[in-house]
């Protein structure tokens, strides 16, 4: 496979991931993605922020996490996030002490 390939289908794959996240998931709490997996929305949207800051593109935080939730991210928290269950508190103190 040619590096373009691998390039597109790896920004495939990212966009999907996206959308996944998004649209069809939004029930996936981050505390969850955290506490499972060692990453969330935020993470991910801090990592494309900054890709673009290395190569020369100016983007903020909030920018970043309105590309990757789709909308700014109080409109995401007001909709969406639920309080975390005092189980996942607990294990995301656990994990991130």
């Amino acid at each position: 496979m040619d590096d373009q390939t691998r390039i597109e289908l790896e920004a495939a794959a990212f966009r999907r991931l996206r959308q996944h996240l998004q649209n069809d998931r939004v029930d996936v709490q981050n505390i969850d993605m955290m506490n499972l997996a060692g990453f969330c929305r935020n993470c991910l949207s801090r990592w494309y922020q900054e890709a673009a800051n290395a190569r020369g593109i100016a983007m903020t935080k909030d920018e970043g996490r309105e590309i990757f939730y789709g909308m700014p991210y109080d409109d995401w928290r007001a909709q969406y996030q639920t309080e975390a269950s005092p189980a996942a508190q607990q294990a995301f103190k656990k994990s991130h002490d």
